[in-house]
């Protein structure tokens, strides 16, 4: 059961990893249009995006390392009693 739960995960991974890539064009043109037009801001927008778009895969696996943490702890305190 559990390796079925995992590959269904990773399937759903892969499925969206695929929507994640059509947004770089999307990106782009933006930039395009913001240097056309003189706006400044619209670099800085986007790298605070992509900064976000990098913590947040390490914060969600921090989340889950911690929970994982406790359950483990808590599961053997229960043993050595």
């Amino acid at each position: 059961m559990k390796a079925i739960k995992i590959l269904v995960l990773c399937i759903a991974l892969m499925l969206v990893a695929d929507a994640l890539q059509a947004q770089c064009p999307m990106c782009k043109t933006a930039l395009v249009k913001a240097r056309e037009s003189g706006e400044t801001q619209v670099g800085n927008t986007l790298n605070d995006g992509i900064l976000y778009l990098f913590a947040f895969p390490y914060i969600v696996a921090g989340v889950f390392g911690y929970i994982y943490y406790k359950k483990y702890k808590q599961h053997k305190a229960s043993k050595a009693i």
